[in-house]
């Protein structure tokens, strides 16, 4: 046990006031780089449009919805590229899209590919709840998107559908909230394996409950803004909250630790 603890990463305590600074911080970044944030934002925005039409030509009305809000499940992964953007920044180092494009595939030659896994397994697992709620409270019936609207927003059985599914889909995004907050920039910076990196993310959120309780509904109302806006927010929310959620790792952690070989250096 006390082993255990002494290989442990130590993880910081945070406040609120950490939480607009590193808003600030992402802003910031994004200001000094807007180009990285602007076209990876689109390539998010455009790729959850063509998910979402594929969806509606298959009849598949009932899992738009979910498909858009499961988005945030995977965001940590996607914001790779805002944590290259702001370590160079962070460093005053060159800045171009070769470095960018190097290291993060450089990424994942190392643990980044588990991790891309994992959340998309969670993914795919929100959307197989989200097919069965959708079943058990529609009994198996096929709607047009409209109908569907109808039905969810004027029935009982689609105020309960609603209801459940936000509850069930708040406490899965939570849970890969815990494990990818930090886990994902921490990977790659430093020089361990994903395992250890899901860990210290989730000790993180254990020290700090609250906090990270608001940094989690801030993200799941910026992006349910930018669905709203038909994913074009997504073009600011992402790079934004990208390179903020960096600077929110770079204070989670200690910065003794040895920098990964296959951080930005290296590519």
């Amino acid at each position: 046990m006390s082993v255990a603890r002494k290989n442990q990463i130590e993880v910081q305590a945070v406040t609120t006031d950490d939480l607009l600074e590193v808003l600030g911080l992402g802003i910031r970044d994004f200001k000094a780089a807007p180009v990285y944030g602007l076209a990876f934002g689109a390539i998010y925005a455009v790729g959850g449009w063509v998910l979402i039409l594929m969806l509606v030509e298959f009849d598949l009305p009932f899992l738009v919805y979910p498909l858009a809000a499961g988005f945030a499940l995977i965001a940590p992964f996607i914001a790779s590229g805002f944590y290259v953007v702001s370590s160079q920044l962070e460093k005053s180092e060159p800045l171009s899209w070769g470095i960018v494009f190097r290291t993060v595939k450089s990424m994942f030659g190392r643990d980044l590919g588990w991790m891309a896994l994992v959340t998309g397994f969670s993914l795919f697992i929100w959307m197989d709840i989200a097919a069965l709620l959708s079943f058990g409270f529609m009994e198996f019936q096929f709607f047009s998107f409209s109908t569907l609207l109808d039905t969810i927003l004027t029935t009982p059985a689609g105020w309960a559908f609603l209801v459940t599914g936000h509850a069930v889909g708040a406490l899965i995004a939570f849970g890969v909230f815990s494990y990818s907050v930090i886990s994902i920039p921490m990977l790659f910076d430093r020089d361990i394996d994903f395992v250890t990196a899901m860990i210290t993310s989730v000790r993180f959120v254990k020290r700090n409950p609250r906090v990270m309780a608001i940094w989690c509904f801030t993200i799941a109302a910026l992006t349910a803004i930018s669905l709203l806006s038909g994913f074009v927010g997504l073009l600011v929310t992402l790079p934004v909250l990208g390179h903020a959620t960096w600077h929110l790792y770079r204070r989670a952690v200690p910065s003794s630790m040895t920098t990964s070989p296959s951080g930005p250096e290296a590519a």
